[in-house]
């Protein structure tokens, strides 16, 4: 235990002391050790929610849902909140890519891309590129071969490459709000930072 960091696959981990607290606070929310997408929605205000930014909603909580039962586990939850605040961002790319990717087939088409944008910022108000600005930029930028679709390789090499489309995408998934929620207690507009005593 202690505050010691340990890395799994290079990554800095959650230290033991901050990891047990949030198992606590997991707990005290949800005594069956499981989340639901409900419970997912209900804790972070997303009810009422337009079909496109719903299903963009269910896409991040089946990201997380490893191992595809239904529920996201304690587990699940403090692998979710590590890559978000710890994870290098080949890692946070890779978990962009499976968000952008919406029919799982491997690679990101213009629609694809499109619809998903629309809705991260219908979501979360980021307003820097329409969503079409956006979809041309990354397509000139990094798609290679030129075939209209992006496949991991191409979608991480590019944008790595390119520090303006790399930080609209990072701002695109901030997640800096939702885990307010999370440490606050349902309360976002709190202030704090993450790993504030709890």
């Amino acid at each position: 235990m202690g505050n010691s960091k340990s890395t799994a696959g290079g990554q800095t981990t959650i230290p033991a002391k901050e990891t047990y607290v949030w198992y606590r606070k997991f707990m005290m929310e949800y005594p069956s050790g499981l989340q639901t997408l409900h419970e997912f929605k209900t804790l972070l205000g997303l009810q009422g929610l337009n079909q496109k930014a719903n299903q963009h909603v269910d896409q991040v909580y089946n990201t997380f849902d490893m191992n595809k039962d239904g529920f996201i586990d304690f587990v699940e939850f403090i692998a979710a909140v590590n890559l978000v605040v710890r994870g290098k961002i080949d890692q946070k790319l890779k978990w962009y890519f499976k968000l952008y990717d919406a029919d799982g087939n491997g690679s990101i088409d213009k629609k694809e891309l499109l619809n998903i944008f629309m809705t991260v910022q219908n979501l979360n108000g980021q307003q820097t590129l329409s969503p079409e600005e956006f979809t041309n930029l990354v397509f000139h930028n990094i798609d290679i071969n030129h075939d209209g679709e992006l496949t991991l390789e191409e979608f991480i090499n590019g944008t790595e490459k390119d520090q303006d489309l790399l930080e609209i995408v990072s701002k695109s998934f901030d997640f800096s709000n939702v885990l307010k929620v999370i440490c606050n207690g349902k309360q976002p507009d709190t202030g704090g930072g993450f790993l504030q005593t709890m």
